[in-house]
């Protein structure tokens, strides 16, 4: 169930409903192959087929939707070859940021990734699953912006959006909220301690773990993926 309305995104009517769209696909509260249909949705939100339409064709550039001429506009199915490329990417990029962040962060840095992490066990220990999985993101964008590359985080954002998608699947896996606590707590710890070595190893492991667990979904649950 979509509960977020087309009123809660800012920009342009095309870009509201773009990032409406976009973000019932990434929690999947449109499923990998479900149909979308141009007038329902229309209708859905109270505007005209023009700024639909221009959503559709964002979404495809964005890899979200395949629209079929004469059948319709598809919400994409899930690909382990895109995921582990866009895994390979953001491991490579986020890898070398916090190498490099361990041996330069400043002490203001510290204590922005230190407050995160406990408002990380804040929102665990308050049962605020989606909250924790937002500061997660914060964490891992800050480390990126701490290596003082504009650039950096968008294209590490870019890589990741179709395996951050994927990443709703495991979200509900009993313990692994906990573990991934545990991962980033090693994580901030290593560069608390200046020691880029251990900051690599230990955000490797991190980010190896969702490849570990959305393969085997692969053979589970076929129906959501593609594989021509």
């Amino acid at each position: 169930m979509k509960t977020r309305s087309i009123e809660d995104f800012s920009g342009s009517l095309a870009n509201r409903v773009h990032l409406f769209l976009k973000d019932a696909i990434m929690s999947l509260d449109y499923a990998p192959g479900d149909i979308l249909r141009k007038n329902d949705i229309a209708a859905e939100l109270g505007v005209s087929r023009s700024p639909v339409s221009e959503a559709f064709a964002k979404l495809a550039s964005e890899g979200l939707v395949e629209i079929i001429p004469q059948s319709g506009t598809y919400v994409s199915r899930f690909s382990m070859d895109e995921i582990r490329e866009g895994t390979f990417i953001r491991a490579a990029l986020e890898l070398a940021a916090v190498e490099k962040i361990t041996a330069e962060r400043t002490d203001e840095q510290l204590t922005l990734l230190n407050r995160n992490l406990r408002m990380q066990e804040i929102l665990l220990q308050d049962g605020d699953i989606p909250g924790f999985y937002r500061a997660d993101e914060e964490m891992h964008a800050l480390i990126l912006s701490f290596t003082g590359y504009r650039r950096l985080a968008k294209l590490a954002e870019s890589t990741w959006l179709l395996v951050n998608r994927a990443r709703q699947l495991i979200l509900p896996t009993p313990g692994r909220v906990q573990e991934t606590l545990k991962e980033h707590t090693a994580i901030v710890q290593a560069i608390r301690d200046g020691d880029p070595a251990t900051a690599r190893i230990t955000t490797a492991d991190h980010l190896g773990q969702l490849i570990k667990r959305l393969e085997p979904l692969e053979r589970d649950r076929p129906e959501l993926f593609d594989n021509t």
